[in-house]
């Protein structure tokens, strides 16, 4: 049986988050991680970036860390290639499903943004989103109206202080009133008052977007290995993947995990990881 340094020696793709994980918490990523994936770039390991950014913002992470290799974006609806843009995945939702979830809007005077690849697009009604919906590094345009940008939605977020009207409308994007809907629901790290309904077209997760990666690139699961924290990295710790979390990842990651790092994300927790992986490679 292959021992475990010579699983790691046998990595050719990682497969990393970016926030929690890649970047301490500040957003600023460590030079002795860029340099290590500099150096494993060079053994020919290819870095693939998993994030629920959307991907115009992942993309300023890549060429940071000038990196050539897929892109995971708004945890697995989107998946391009970087630099060159082709689209190795996408998922847009329903023309039908958007256009009910602005009528839902309007109806109970929720705030509701539409989720494309490189914007957030929001209305004059909406205006205080920028504000209340943290997306990384996400570009946000106001526009007239949402009605020329129904088509190519890839997320839709609705924001209010309304917490059983919008568990209300979550459950109208599920079956049976809904197919191939599916939908997140929590409350603001930031302002306790405030709650967020995401919704995506089923199937949509960062697992699921490693195994389309994997076919494309014609690489082994065991050959591949992930790096995360949160709970939207859980269906990555759910493959058969070499899987490391970083010190500071929630216990769900931690238990799943074939490596815990012992720094954090404000350790360069992902370098330590990146260390025993050229040490495996060079020796």
């Amino acid at each position: 049986m292959m021992n475990f340094k010579d699983s790691l020696r046998n990595i050719k793709l990682i497969v990393s988050d970016i926030d929690g994980t890649l970047l301490s918490n500040d957003g600023t990523l460590g030079i002795e991680t860029k340099k290590l994936i500099k150096q494993l770039s060079e053994q020919g390991v290819i870095f693939s970036l998993a994030t629920g950014r959307l991907h115009s913002a992942a993309e300023e992470i890549a060429k940071e860390i000038a990196i050539e290799g897929p892109i995971i974006s708004l945890d697995g609806s989107l998946i391009r290639s970087f630099p060159d843009n082709k689209i190795i995945y996408e998922n847009f939702i329903k023309h039908k499903y958007v256009t009910r979830a602005l009528k839902y809007a309007e109806e109970n005077l929720f705030n509701i943004v539409l989720c494309h690849a490189d914007k957030v697009y929001y209305t004059e009604q909406n205006t205080i989103i920028p504000e209340l919906l943290s997306k990384y590094g996400a570009i946000y345009e106001e526009v007239n109206s949402y009605n020329d940008y129904i088509n190519g939605t890839l997320e839709i977020v609705f924001t209010s202080d309304m917490k059983y009207a919008l568990k209300k409308v979550a459950e109208r994007f599920l079956f049976p009133y809904s197919l191939g809907c599916s939908v997140s629901f929590f409350r603001s790290q930031r302002r306790n008052n405030i709650f967020y309904l995401e919704v995506r077209k089923s199937g949509c997760n960062k697992g699921t977007g490693l195994k389309s990666i994997l076919k494309y690139l014609n690489i082994k699961t065991s050959e591949a290995s992930v790096l995360g924290d949160w709970y939207n990295d859980i269906s990555l710790f759910d493959t058969k993947a070499i899987k490391a979390a970083v010190a500071n990842a929630i216990p769900e990651i931690i238990k799943k995990a074939d490596i815990v790092t012992k720094k954090s994300n404000n350790e360069e927790g992902a370098a330590e990881f990146f260390e025993m992986i050229l040490r495996a490679k060079k020796g």
